[in-house]
């Protein structure tokens, strides 16, 4: 199981699927029904998927709404997608582009940082959301979209915030109780894993 969800989709993906051939790349509609599954239900049909091609990590289907959701990286075991607020969309492209230069996870929230402080980068000026849905390997059939038993956290940005800002914890206390990440910085977000059954 994949550890931690942020680190893949927020500064990038695996550049490991593109090397694949068209016969193991799920399809299109596969890939976008795994993909909106992270969304709430009333914004699946409306979101914007990104998914895998032989030309690469690209828009597999136009959306009506402000959900963007990317499809699951098919190099990867189990099951790993996220659908945000197209708000958000801006500093999850920096993210993915500098992956692609090869830049480490550190790196990345470095030059993230530097560059919405230099205002190079814009964040939302408002709380966004993105929601991030995984199953395990057993659980999930790439070649059909299906899953079992999946698991659903929820992620809101509100850069800079502090724990003192929000009176959030800077670690969960109970299981799905809300707490902030990265308090003060740009990437700044309150995590919410619900209890898993």
């Amino acid at each position: 199981m994949r550890h931690f969800i942020m680190a893949l989709f927020c500064s990038g993906l695996s550049t490991a699927a593109f090397s694949q051939t068209a016969s193991t790349l799920p399809s299109a509609e596969a890939q976008i029904k795994a993909a909106v599954l992270a969304a709430p239900a009333d914004k699946r049909a409306g979101a914007t998927v990104y998914g895998y091609t032989q030309k690469g990590f690209e828009v597999l289907r136009k959306g009506t709404n402000e959900m963007i959701c990317l499809a699951d990286d098919p190099a990867q075991k189990g099951l790993n997608v996220v659908c945000y607020h197209r708000d958000l969309n801006t500093f999850m492209e920096r993210g993915r582009q500098l992956r692609k230069e090869g830049k480490n996870q550190q790196d990345i929230f470095d030059t993230r940082e530097k560059e919405v402080k230099d205002g190079k980068l814009a964040m939302p000026k408002q709380p966004s959301t993105m929601f991030a849905y995984s199953a395990s390997e057993e659980n999930f059939t790439p070649a059909t979209g299906d899953v079992k038993e999946g698991y659903l956290r929820y992620v809101i940005y509100i850069p800079y915030a502090t724990a003192e800002s929000t009176g959030l914890p800077l670690r969960p206390e109970a299981p799905g109780m809300p707490w902030i990440m990265h308090a003060g910085t740009h990437g700044a977000h309150i995590m919410i894993n619900p209890p898993k059954n």
